[in-house]
């Protein structure tokens, strides 16, 4: 059964005759995206410090946000955070609360990145920005107050997946890895293909639909042969050993909901420890729609225990 508090939200959104994002310009996708939160998000919660911060990135400067809330340890322990959107939508002030939460709730850092999207630059540009992103970080750490080696990755949709790609890639670098002790995936795109069950049975009628999803994949990739490419379906990496522990978290009305559980499923069968949780009544997006639906709360307290338990400085600090 869909929450009765989801099944409101659609229905607000067409009594409201809120267009489908597939129907939008990518600007106009963006301007709504970021009008629509004060609707449907909770009041920001108050930090010790929020600061904006630039990284060097392959293409140019990188946008950074770091959060660290009250009585976090310092050097402070830091989730390295890439925002939802379909890698074109989305941006540091469309996750802010998100954020704030989840530094607040789990006691650690966060720092939010401001990648580039689509389509003005396409895969693998989001990933190269992540990336190098991640890698900043890690070697500012000292200067920005943080733990080098208590560090995790994560983010929501677009986010998950990049954080999934992320990870793999650090691995990958050997001996320049970055030590990662989580990453955070809620509701994850894993497979370009969209050929889970769940893409066709929750294609329709719960904001993300099978158009919207065409319409992000088309706007971040300009080569359908990309598809297969791990840094765009981290489900299709020949080894998904010797990774992070992962928290997997989807939604029971979401397109992308089995792709999660099958990359949390191949994670396990890897070896990597995978956790996960479906919240079976919820739609896609809905951990940052806390104003509206009392299980995104849940969700997020879900993410931050786990934090907690992950990033073992927290432990001390509290």
């Amino acid at each position: 059964m869909l929450d009765p508090q989801a099944q409101a939200l659609l229905q607000m959104m067409v009594e409201r005759g809120v267009p489908p994002t597939h129907t939008l310009t990518p600007e106009q996708a963006r301007a709504y995206y970021r009008e629509r939160r004060t609707i449907t998000q909770p009041d920001p919660r108050e930090m010790a410090e929020v600061r904006e911060l630039s990284a060097t990135g392959p293409h140019g400067a990188i946008a950074l946000r770091l959060y660290r809330p009250k009585g976090a340890a310092m050097p402070s322990p830091v989730l390295v955070y890439y925002h939802g959107g379909g890698w074109v939508i989305g941006d540091l002030d469309t996750h802010d609360v998100l954020c704030r939460q989840l530094a607040d709730e789990a006691g650690c850092a966060v720092v939010a990145v401001d990648y580039r999207m689509g389509p003005e630059a396409r895969f693998p540009a989001a990933v190269d920005d992540s990336l190098a992103a991640l890698r900043w970080v890690h070697a500012q750490a000292a200067a920005l107050g943080l733990d080098a080696q208590c560090m995790a990755v994560g983010g929501d949709s677009a986010g998950g997946n990049l954080s999934a790609v992320v990870a793999l890639a650090n691995r990958d670098a050997g001996v320049q890895a970055v030590p990662l002790k989580l990453q955070l995936l809620i509701y994850p795109a894993t497979d370009m293909r969209a050929v889970a069950p769940s893409h066709t049975a929750n294609g329709e009628g719960y904001l993300l639909t099978k158009d919207t999803i065409a319409y992000f994949r088309s706007h971040y990739i300009d080569d359908a042969t990309h598809y297969a490419d791990w840094r765009c379906s981290p489900l299709l990496h020949p080894d998904l050993s010797r990774l992070p522990p992962a928290l997997v978290l989807t939604a029971g009305y979401d397109p992308l909901r089995d792709e999660g559980l099958q990359y949390a499923d191949a994670l396990s069968r890897a070896g990597t420890p995978s956790q996960y949780v479906c919240f079976e009544r919820q739609i896609h997006g809905f951990i940052t729609m806390g104003r509206v639906l009392a299980e995104a709360d849940t969700a997020v307290s879900v993410c931050a225990q786990t934090l907690r338990r992950a990033l073992p400085t927290i432990a001390a600090a509290t």
